[in-house]
């Protein structure tokens, strides 16, 4: 049974996403560098350092720059969209986009 979404148009928009998401890498190391620079302060209270080690770890988990996960979950979950589409379906869409479709006759 054919689908009756764009495979095609979710492949694009996975594929903005993932270049939005890899121009953000670069500003969260920079605020993985600073909040690590933050914990070295004198006399930093315990439940600032927690805040400051919450902030790189959610960084962590986010561009997977650690051995426990090494594929971050913005990379995961894009990859998790393009693995969700049906076999063949984004090749199906490129056809039918070149080509235009032929309407069922039956």
């Amino acid at each position: 049974m054919p689908i009756r979404w764009s495979a095609l148009k979710v492949s694009e928009a996975a594929g903005m996403i993932e270049e939005y998401l890899n121009q953000a890498v670069e500003p969260l190391e920079q605020a993985m560098i600073v909040a690590r620079e933050a914990r070295t302060l004198n006399n930093l209270p315990q439940y600032v350092d927690q805040d400051f080690t919450q902030v790189i770890g959610k960084i962590e988990d986010c561009l997977g720059c650690t051995q426990f996960r090494p594929v971050g979950w913005f990379k995961a979950v894009v990859e998790h969209i393009r693995k969700d589409l049906p076999s063949g379906a984004v090749e199906a869409d490129q056809i039918s986009q070149k080509y235009g479709s032929t309407p069922v006759l039956v």
